[in-house]
C-alpha cells in the first residue's frame, strides 16, 4: 500500500522504545499523525499516501500500542503528553509542530496544545471528542474497581485468524471496506502460534482510576493559541451520541481560532474511509496558515 517511501525508526522516549513511521522526504515540512486508542501509527499510511510530495508524515505508535514498548506499570493519560513532548523535541526541536490527532490522539493533541502552546503551530482533531465529566462521587467506586483489577493480570485478546479480527473491525465500523479492515487487522495484531493476538498491551483495558474532569480539558483547550480544525464524520456513532461515555460536544467554542467541517458519509475512522478528502483539507488548512503567517 506504500506510495511514499516508508521508513521506521525506534527512538527511546522516556525509557520506552518507540516505533515511529515516516513517509515522504525527511527535509519536507512535517505533519505529526497521532493515532487513537487500540490503533497504530502504521494505519495512517492511507492518509500519508494522499498528501502531496511537499509534505512528510510522522506517525508514532503510542506506548503500549502497535510495535512500541510496553510500560512496566499502568497507562495514565499525562504519560502520552510527556511522550509527545519528547517526540517533538526529537523530530521538531526548532519549530512548532503541526499536530493531527484521531480520537484519543486528538484529545492528546488538544491537551498538549494548551499545555505547550508555543510548541504547536496548528492543531487538527479528527473525531477527538472528550469524555463526559465524572462527578467526584464516583471516585470511591472507581478506585476500588482499579484496585480489584490489579489483583488479576489481564490476558491478551486473541482471534482464530486475521479474517476473524477483520470481521470484528467491520462489525464495529460497518462503513469500512473488507480490504481496509484486513489492512488494519494485519497491523493491529500478530500471529502467535495458531492464534492471532492483538499487539496492544492488555493493561490498557484496566479502568482509569483518575476521574475525567471536563472543566480541566476545557481550560487546556482555551489555552490553545494555534489555529484549530475540527473534522468529524457525518455518520460517526460518536457524533450521534451512541457512545454515552463520550460528550458529542467537541468543545469547539473553547478554542480561540477554530474551523469545523463534517465529512458526509464517513464514520469514526474518517482518515481510513476518505483519506484523500482528509488530506486535501489538511493541506488547504496548513496552506492558509502559511499565507497569513
Amino acid at each position: 500500500m506504500s506510495k511514499h517511501t516508508l521508513r521506521t525508526e525506534h527512538p527511546s522516549i522516556r525509557g520506552i522504545s518507540y516505533r515511529v513511521y515516516r513517509w515522504g522526504e525527511p527535509d519536507a515540512p512535517a505533519v505529526f499523525l497521532l493515532h487513537g486508542w487500540g490503533d497504530t501509527g502504521r494505519t495512517f499510511e492511507l492518509l500519508a499516501n494522499c498528501l502531496l510530495p511537499g509534505w512528510q508524515a510522522i506517525a508514532p505508535d503510542w506506548r503500549g500500542f502497535g510495535a512500541s514498548g510496553w510500560a512496566a506499570g499502568d497507562y495514565f493519560f499525562p504519560d502520552y503528553l510527556a511522550d509527545l513532548d519528547q517526540l517533538l523535541d526529537h523530530y521538531s526541536a526548532h519549530e512548532p509542530a503541526r499536530l493531527v490527532g484521531h480520537s484519543m490522539g486528538g484529545n492528546i493533541a488538544a491537551l498538549y496544545g494548551g499545555s505547550r502552546p508555543e510548541r504547536v503551530a496548528a492543531l487538527v482533531s479528527l473525531e477527538g471528542f472528550g469524555l463526559r465529566d465524572d462527578g467526584p462521587s464516583k471516585a470511591p467506586e472507581r478506585y476500588g474497581q482499579w484496585l480489584t483489577q490489579l489483583r488479576s493480570p489481564l490476558q491478551p485478546i486473541t482471534f482464530p485468524d486475521f479474517d476473524a479480527l477483520a470481521a470484528r473491525i467491520r462489525a464495529r465500523h460497518p462503513t469500512l471496506s473488507a480490504a481496509l479492515a484486513q489492512f488494519a487487522a494485519r497491523h493491529w495484531a500478530r500471529r502467535l502460534g495458531d492464534r492471532v493476538v492483538l499487539r496492544a498491551d492488555p493493561k490498557h483495558r484496566r479502568v482509569n482510576p483518575v476521574l475525567y474532569r471536563r472543566a480541566e480539558a476545557l481550560a487546556c483547550w482555551r489555552a490553545v493559541q494555534a489555529p484549530v480544525l475540527l473534522l468529524s464524520g457525518g455518520d460517526s456513532p460518536f457524533a450521534r451520541g451512541e457512545h454515552r461515555d463520550l460528550d458529542p460536544d467537541d468543545g469547539g467554542s473553547a478554542y480561540a481560532r477554530v474551523e469545523r467541517a463534517v465529512l458526509a458519509g464517513c464514520g469514526h475512522m474518517l482518515h481510513w474511509e476518505a483519506p484523500a478528502e482528509v488530506a486535501a483539507r489538511l493541506e488547504a488548512f496548513f496552506m492558509r496558515l502559511s499565507e497569513f503567517a
